[in-house]
């Protein structure tokens, strides 16, 4: 019997052997897309869902000491930081910088000069990529 449905399934079984009548067989309707069932609807997932910015730069331009809590507060918060202090005395800007650092060690991140009183902090799962304190340093020995 296995043989015979081999045989046929091949194409070389007995010509007098009984044939299926076609129009017996009945085909599956094809599924439309209104018909699709809900349960299978669910498994679409949006190509846009996971394209929300989980990242942010935040420019700062202090101008008093009492400035370096919000820059802090950003750091908290996964962002990264560019503080230019060419509004402030050098005095405050030090302190300034001091307490950044020291928020961005307790963060295990990094903090940067990257220009004359420009400077880039930011939280541990920032990469950057570069030197540019060493153009800075060469610009500050030329003057």
């Amino acid at each position: 019997m296995a043989f015979d449905k081999l045989g046929r399934f091949f194409g070389i079984a007995d010509d007098d052997e009984e044939m299926i009548d076609n129009d017996d067989y009945q085909a599956e309707p094809s599924e439309t897309p209104d018909q699709v069932p809900q349960n299978k609807r669910h498994n679409v997932v949006s190509i846009n869902s996971g394209m929300t910015p989980t990242s942010k730069i935040v420019i700062y331009e202090p101008r008093v000491y009492s400035d370096a809590k919000e820059v802090a507060q950003n750091l908290l918060n996964n962002k990264a930081i560019i503080i230019n202090f060419s509004r402030m005395d050098d005095a405050s800007a030090r302190r300034i910088v001091d307490f950044i650092t020291g928020t961005v060690y307790a963060l295990n991140g990094e903090i940067q000069r990257v220009g004359d009183k420009i400077f880039l902090a930011t939280p541990p799962k920032f990469e950057t990529d570069g030197k540019i304190s060493e153009l800075v340093e060469k610009k500050d020995n030329l003057d």
